[in-house]
């Protein structure tokens, strides 16, 4: 069972960490990943929260670039593009749905994620 958060300055660096996710738009190949590492290396050790939630966010970012690299190819056979819009939606809303969670105190655990970092 996951406990709730309290200190409001360990669920705003949790939130942030997935907020991050979203530098994306800023460095398109891999800003999905570098802000949530810059905000996880910096913040780890002072609070728990922050490591427990850097490691989930980008284990699902690592995932989704992974998948996002194969819609890409699959461009090429037609359901690229198709591929890359669904999955991009269901990206922004997952990325939303676990800032929101980490923002009320609550871990959230991304689906269909590959655990690199444990």
């Amino acid at each position: 069972m996951h406990r709730i958060i309290d200190d409001p300055n360990e669920r705003q660096w949790g939130m942030l960490v997935h907020i991050a996710a979203l530098a994306t738009f800023i460095l398109p190949v891999a800003g999905n990943i570098i802000g949530p590492l810059i905000v996880y290396l910096i913040k780890k050790d002072e609070y728990e929260f922050v490591n427990e939630q850097g490691k989930e966010v980008l284990n699902f970012q690592i995932t989704w670039s992974i998948i996002f690299f194969i819609s890409i190819i699959l461009i090429f056979v037609g359901i690229g593009i198709l591929m890359l819009v669904g999955f991009g939606i269901a990206w922004l809303v997952l990325v939303i749905v676990a800032a929101v969670s980490a923002s009320n105190g609550t871990p959230y655990q991304y689906p269909f994620t590959i655990r690199f970092l444990q």
